[in-house]
């Protein structure tokens, strides 16, 4: 009978033993599992694809505000910059100021001044010129006619070609809403301008644009390089996409419904045999599989991807991670002082450094993480990242695109996007125009408005490549 109850009481601890190793398995699990998405939801703009826009909340930099060893602004021994002064010919009006009387008296006056120029605004901001055509009166046919006016006036109305250039750089330039311009005319300019007439008056220069615009998406196809990328833009509460298509001489903005492929074969055509910067996204992946277009993947979107994997939990994972971006910091160090190799050792170097970076590649750990960043490169998308060893005029990264597309982002978010057509065109071309005179250092304004003089009087428009 004891032994009975003892067996029994044996068996009841051994089951009681696998219950606890199952459900403490169970718990290690599930423990994993919310550390792979603690991990997943500390993803930003700095360890991922994501765009910075995304980030909530940004932190401090404690450690660099600490180990900051000097102030702000001009430091001691540096060349101080200072602005140089007005021409004689650029000042409009001299105030001279001098000692009278007892003040003055035993002192001998010198042919020297101590000088401030000052910038004052006019005491009225603007002009009204008045233009007048005559009418006459056919005494036969009883027919009123009017003396013809210049183009530019009559299609001007009531603002003139370099307001109106004003108001269009205000909007697109400045990322003004309809409603801060007309408070800056009213309370600085003491003109009142109604938010329709604002309104009208960025479509008069939209459409002066438009020839500009559709010449640099005509190039589009013939260039042997197009770094693009994409981001969101509202349309009457709709989700549209803003594209980019940036090369070294121009950068043209299209906004469309589709964040797919469609949009490339619309703009870029099928014969496309260039070669497009971008990130891994599918739609680019798609274009380059269909047509004979060669791509670069940005190797910087590449490098936060492995620094999320550098940060989990999973020990190996971490550290074959950690392997990775070491041999991507030796190839962008050699990149960096290609100069003091020869072009052969530099070519040696640099395929060193890429069949070693793909041999760690390959040695990835069992997890779907490590997974599906080494699939890439089992798939034949290896060269695809590498491309720019070939092609010294390929960017190996996507960042120069990034920062053009800056621009539209800051735009959606004080303007809260467009609503119709005719706005998302005027997005369109005023970016377009904005980038591509940066990138010629041309005066934004001055383009604006021979634009704008061109298509009012039929005549030839600015060249701007």
């Amino acid at each position: 009978m004891h032994i009975f109850c003892y067996k029994l009481v044996m068996d009841d601890k051994d089951q009681i033993i696998v219950e606890l190793r199952q459900e403490n398995a169970r718990l290690q699990q599930e423990i994993q599992s919310l550390k792979e998405e603690v991990a997943r939801l500390k993803k930003n703009s700095s360890n991922s694809s994501k765009p910075p826009s995304s980030d909530i909340v940004k932190p401090t930099n404690v450690t660099h505000r600490l180990l900051r060893k000097r102030k702000r602004g001009g430091q001691h021994g540096h060349r101080k910059f200072t602005r140089q002064p007005f021409k004689p010919d650029e000042v409009d009006k001299i105030v001279k100021y001098k000692l009278k009387g007892k003040n003055a008296r035993g002192l001998i006056p010198l042919d020297e001044w101590f000088v401030i120029q000052q910038i004052v605004f006019p005491k009225k901001m603007y002009k009204v010129i008045e233009h007048r055509a005559r009418k006459y009166l056919d005494p036969v046919t009883g027919k009123v006619h009017i003396a013809p006016m210049p183009d530019h006036i009559r299609k001007g109305g009531l603002l003139g070609a370099d307001v109106t250039a004003a108001v269009a750089f205000m909007k697109g330039g400045c990322h003004m809403s309809f409603s801060t311009i007309k408070r800056f005319f009213k309370e600085i300019m003491k003109l009142d301008l109604s938010q329709g007439m604002l309104c009208k008056t960025t479509q008069k220069v939209s459409d002066s644009l438009e020839t500009f615009y559709n010449k640099l998406a005509a190039r589009l196809p013939n260039e042997p390089y197009i770094g693009i990328d994409e981001t969101g833009h509202k349309d009457n509460g709709r989700k549209y996409w803003t594209w980019c298509f940036q090369t070294p001489q121009y950068s043209l903005f299209h906004i469309n419904i589709s964040r797919g492929s469609r949009v490339l074969f619309d703009l870029l055509g099928k014969a496309f045999g260039g070669t497009i910067g971008c990130d891994f996204y599918g739609a680019y992946r798609k274009f380059s599989r269909l047509c004979d277009a060669f791509v670069q993947y940005c190797m910087a979107h590449l490098i936060r991807e492995i620094l999320f994997l550098c940060e989990h939990p999973i020990g190996i994972i971490a550290q074959w991670a950690k392997k990775l971006l070491k041999w991507l910091k030796k190839l962008f160090d050699t990149l960096h002082r290609s100069d003091s190799f020869t072009a052969e050792s530099f070519a040696g170097k640099m395929l060193q450094i890429k069949n070693g970076f793909l041999r760690q590649m390959h040695q990835r750990p069992e997890h779907k993480f490590a997974r599906n960043l080494a699939r890439r490169f089992e798939s034949g998308h290896a060269e695809d990242y590498f491309r720019f060893l070939s092609y010294p005029g390929i960017e190996p990264t996507n960042n120069s695109t990034e920062r053009e597309i800056r621009h539209t982002v800051i735009d959606r978010r004080i303007t809260q996007g467009t609503r119709g057509q005719s706005g998302m065109r005027w997005c369109e071309r005023i970016w377009t125009t904005i980038a591509t005179c940066r990138k010629h250092n041309r005066n934004v304004f001055e383009f604006i408005h021979q634009s704008l003089l061109a298509n009012w009087t039929y005549s030839s428009y600015p060249e701007l490549l």
